[in-house]
């Protein structure tokens, strides 16, 4: 009986330990929905910077000064705006010690500073927004692609999100061969290449979709961009879904279903 109440508490904690969520659990829901909380974070090492913002986590890399990998909750009321300004003003997290990119790196470097965690995914306190500007949740993006393929992206995560309620999104950079070099005095690695792994809960289970693409501006249908997570792994070395083992689940990420998620 000790040993049956002390798990309950432990499930419990977990349970309400995200900052500022609505989400009403019922108590036979407590061990499904704490063993999920957490689903969208990728095995990572213990050498790892592994910060928890109050939307997203990011895993960032003192040394490419750009994120390893960030990692989020999507839920459907998260996308009612509770903060509205239009204000994109970037900065350090001055509470994590180590190397960070900064403005004056990205100055005049000719690449956008792109969002991993979009700002728009993180409306729903002026906390999680302001925090989505980190340099932390920030890399060297190509303009066309930030603003065309990658947005349209992020705004098709955004509709899933609505349609079955919440999803599980991990993205980053892919350094690959290093092609684009680094920007500004602090050699701020630009990737080759960004990915993005979606899982959403579907009937039960779950449906996983990755997407790549490449850090320049061609354009070309979501479709074109798709793979199977197990495929995204191979190409970056990480096990993402980390969860997904512990739930004996792990076959989800060697299907992709285009047509369930109408990606055209």
């Amino acid at each position: 009986m000790k040993k049956i109440l002390v798990t309950l508490a432990v499930c419990l904690v977990f349970a309400g330990c995200r900052f500022g969520r609505n989400d009403v659990t019922t108590a036979s829901q407590v061990r499904v929905e704490a063993t999920c909380q957490k689903i969208e974070l990728p095995s990572h090492s213990t050498d790892e910077d592994i910060i928890t913002y109050s939307g997203f986590t990011s895993s960032y890399n003192h040394e490419t000064l750009i994120p390893n990998w960030v990692a989020y909750e999507l839920t459907a009321e998260e996308l009612e705006p509770v903060y509205t300004s239009q204000s994109s003003t970037f900065s350090m997290d001055f509470d994590v010690k180590g190397r960070q990119a900064s403005r004056e790196d990205y100055s005049r470097s000719g690449w956008d500073k792109g969002h991993m965690a979009p700002k728009a995914d993180m409306r729903w306190s002026e906390k999680s927004y302001w925090e989505s500007h980190y340099f932390t949740n920030i890399c060297p993006q190509d303009h066309e692609l930030n603003a065309g393929d990658w947005n349209t992206l992020e705004k098709q995560v955004r509709s899933w999100a609505r349609k079955y309620g919440k999803v599980y999104v991990v993205c980053g950079p892919i350094i690959g061969d290093g092609t684009n070099g680094t920007i500004g005095k602090k050699r701020v690695q630009v990737p080759d290449a960004f990915f993005k792994a979606i899982l959403v809960p579907n009937d039960g289970s779950y449906t996983a979709i990755a997407f790549i693409m490449c850090n320049n501006g061609q354009h070309h249908k979501l479709s074109e961009y798709a793979c199977t997570v197990d495929e995204l792994e191979a190409r970056i070395g990480r096990n993402l879904f980390a969860a997904l083992d512990e739930m004996g689940q792990e076959s989800i990420e060697s299907q992709m279903d285009l047509s369930t998620l109408r990606v055209k």
